[in-house]
């Protein structure tokens, strides 16, 4: 199965978002083309989580997985620090006081 582009999955997951009525916006650009995505969470309540994709060696598939959370002054030091790593990196914001991000849907999960 082929992959997508980070930027044309990042622009699928927004306008999914914007379907739902989640605001949603891109924090960081990166790579187009093979750039990793990151999702900040914003419960808008100072509270935040970040999820990454990693590889499920078990179930031989990509999942999204719970980086960090909390304050969110530290749920952005660690996306900064994960900058700092990966220049190519996205990272996209989601403000939603429900919590919801999406990223369990099909499309978005796998």
């Amino acid at each position: 199965m082929a992959r997508l582009t980070a930027d044309i999955w990042v622009s699928a997951y927004l306008t999914r978002l914007r379907l739902a009525d989640i605001p949603a916006f891109v924090v960081k650009k990166g790579d187009a083309t093979a750039g990793a995505v990151m999702v900040k969470l914003n419960t808008l309540d100072g509270q935040a989580k970040a999820f990454q994709r990693e590889f499920n060696l078990m179930e031989d598939r990509r999942e999204w997985v719970l980086l960090a959370e909390g304050e969110e002054r530290a749920v952005d030091a660690s996306l900064a620090k994960q900058r700092s790593f990966d220049p190519d990196l996205w990272i996209i914001e989601v403000e939603d006081r429900q919590g919801r991000t999406l990223l369990d849907e099909p499309g978005l999960s796998d």
